[in-house]
């Protein structure tokens, strides 16, 4: 089972290898045949791999069934380890993870199949099979993790994999504008999975397994934590699920994610990536459902959920949208149901939902094209529903309000709740006016108070007034300012990927000086922070040459059409600085919260805050400049 695990885990990783690698055909390019060309080698390598995915899985769920459906756990390798920190890359299989990994097999054969003719002649042809295989690399590592470290690994893989997806038609703004609101509500929910990540090991010490966790609980007599801690923590994770999950607050955001080929809509939002918040909430259960409080607030935003998406569901003008929130929908019945104990209902739940809604995206394109037909062909106005059948259907809750009530229902339906605009004001609008004031401020006023305070503090702890440690109170802060310095920035690429740098750096001396022991672990961080650094600074030298740069600073520029190599190492440079898990920043991130969740908790917050605001305002510089329309099209 060991082998079987591991081939299912990394055998999408190796189809996106050799895909990646795969060369163009330039003799058949000269010959005018070569996206044909091009198209049966992918497709061939996307087959081929997709069914070696197939057997692995089916193999591994026969494997496992024979040996009687156990808790099974397999530790492959120690990724990090020092004193009581180690990071195991542990992999853990239930019956929850057998389900959703039956799901994965089934969908991501239709999808693989289907693709290689929806896509015919598209210039990403190669760029979508790319990212399919990182995405269901990612969603079997969030599947299959033994720990939440491994787990948030799988998360950001996922969360990468959409982001790119919504903005394939990279020359449209608007699918590039989505993609960026969908990226910016993963991100900072993932602040739910970071702190819970770091809480897990702070509560839980050496059984912080998920086989484990489940036994923590067992003795009802005794929680393993106290309750004030379990609270937040089971916040945290119901944080974490509704973003991922699209559940209220955040059910906005999931219709604009629709931006993508069709392909990816049923894959990622149709059927899986919209149940993964409902995962998390299964993989985490014994923790969340122990308090009778938690279970109630996983039911009101269920509850709150299927009443605003089924409402706005009705004035949905696209098929794509309505699916959209109908999928919501039924997440938002599965968030209910598990806080009403019903686990066993969620899987069978889940798995219908997946099917349905994959195969109404599936083939929504095809009933759009057969009613345009229709219409052509038909010589009087057009209905879908004649007026004589409408006539001789009942009469629905609707028609019985009275016009007042049915009418402010339909506009609260049009404007989806206003949610968007409320997450924006609490949350959004808050930072920018605090980046803004700070950007207008001169750096050398900056520098010389940055100063003034880091020397009274230093001051005052050379004279024993207070201890060393306090000296991480301004680095938090200068940390803290930096970062939304960053993210209201507008007009400088360069000032903002150097204030995201700043704020590491920061973070950095802040914890160095609240655990003077951590540094080789600051260092262990620096070392992937500053390589992309220095990357995105060269890419950026040479990507804003360009001479109407200066009259429109931070447009869409396109520079992934025009400049293809440079916009590839802009987006490892980006991935490099968000701590993506390809550098040493991705453990140097869980190590920096675990010293800082030791000393103050409030301390790993705003590591957690800075690390997740830096991660929307990178994507937002590799958006503008490498997305949209080249500026030379736009003339």
């Amino acid at each position: 089972m060991n082998a079987l695990l591991l081939a299912c885990q990394f055998m999408p990783l190796l189809g996106f290898i050799v895909i990646f690698l795969t060369p163009k055909d330039l003799k058949k390019f000269a010959e005018f045949d070569y996206w044909s060309a091009d198209e049966k080698k992918i497709s061939a390598i996307s087959y081929g791999f997709a069914a070696v995915l197939g057997i692995s899985i089916v193999a591994l769920l026969v494997a496992w069934a024979l040996v009687g459906f156990p808790r099974y756990e397999f530790e492959a390798f120690i990724l990090y380890e020092k004193g009581d920190y180690r990071f195991p890359v542990l992999f853990y299989l239930d019956k929850v993870g057998a389900v959703y990994l039956f799901c994965v097999w089934i969908i991501f054969s239709i999808i693989i199949r289907y693709c290689r003719y929806y896509l015919h002649r598209e210039a990403g042809y190669k760029r979508f099979f790319l990212t399919i295989f990182a995405f269901v690399f990612g969603l079997i590592m969030v599947i299959l993790s033994g720990s939440i470290d491994m787990l948030f690994a799988g998360w950001e893989i996922v969360g990468v994999s959409s982001f790119l997806l919504i903005a394939f038609y990279r020359h449209r703004p608007q699918p590039v504008r989505n993609a960026l609101r969908a990226y910016t509500i993963y991100r900072f929910c993932d602040i739910g999975l970071l702190l819970g990540a770091w809480m897990t090991h702070l509560l839980f010490h050496e059984s912080d397994h998920f086989s484990q966790i489940a036994e923590l609980f067992k003795t009802g007599a005794m929680p393993p934590a106290g309750y004030p801690a379990l609270l937040l923590l089971s916040l945290l994770i119901v944080m974490a699920a509704s973003g991922k999950s699209a559940q209220f607050p955040f059910c906005f955001w999931l219709p604009r994610a629709m931006e993508g080929p069709t392909p990816s809509s049923a894959i990622f939002y149709g059927a899986l990536s919209v149940h993964l918040g409902v995962f998390l909430l299964l993989r985490t259960m014994p923790i969340w459902s122990y308090h009778i409080l938690t279970r109630a607030i996983v039911f009101l935003i269920g509850l709150l959920t299927v009443c605003i998406a089924s409402l706005s569901e009705k004035t949905q003008s696209n098929i794509k949208g309505q699916i959209a929130y109908g999928s919501i929908t039924q997440v938002g019945f599965m968030f209910m149901e598990l806080a009403l104990g019903l686990e066993a209902l969620v899987l069978v739940h889940f798995l219908g939902n997946a099917f349905l809604r994959c195969y109404q995206l599936l083939v929504s394109p095809s009933i759009v094209a057969h009613l345009l037909r229709l219409e052509g062909s038909a010589d009087a106005e057009f209905y879908i529903k004649s007026s004589t059948l409408r006539d001789k259907l009942p009469a629905s809750i609707r028609d019985t309000l009275p016009d007042v009530l049915r009418n402010t229902l339909y506009v609260f339906a049009l404007q989806e709740g206003n949610l968007e605009l409320l997450v924006r004001f609490v949350l959004w609008e808050p930072l920018k006016k605090i980046g803004t004031a700070m950007n207008a401020v001169s750096p050398w006023i900056k520098g010389a108070t940055a100063l003034i305070i880091f020397g009274l503090f230093l001051f005052v702890a050379e004279v024993d007034l207070l201890h060393h440690k306090y000296l991480a109170i301004p680095a938090a802060i200068s940390m803290v300012l930096a970062t939304l310095s960053g993210f209201s920035q507008k007009r400088s690429p360069f000032r903002t990927w150097n204030d995201i740098a700043l704020s590491y750096f920061f973070a950095c001396v802040a914890v160095w000086f609240m655990v003077n022991s951590a540094w080789d672990d600051a260092v262990l961080f620096l070392t992937g922070i500053i390589p992309a650094w220095l990357l995105g600074i060269a890419v950026l030298s040479r990507l804003l040459k360009s001479e109407n740069f200066a009259e429109t600073p931070f447009a869409y520029r396109g520079m992934a059409e025009t400049q293809p190599g440079l916009s590839l190492l802009l987006f490892i440079s980006f991935l490099g600085l968000v701590g993506f898990p390809i550098t040493p920043a991705f453990v140097g991130e869980d190590l920096l919260l675990y010293h800082a969740s030791s000393q103050h908790p409030w301390f790993a917050a705003l590591i957690a805050f800075s690390f997740v605001m830096n991660g929307i305002a990178a994507a937002r510089i590799f958006l503008r400049l490498c997305m949209g329309r080249p500026v030379e099209l736009n003339k």
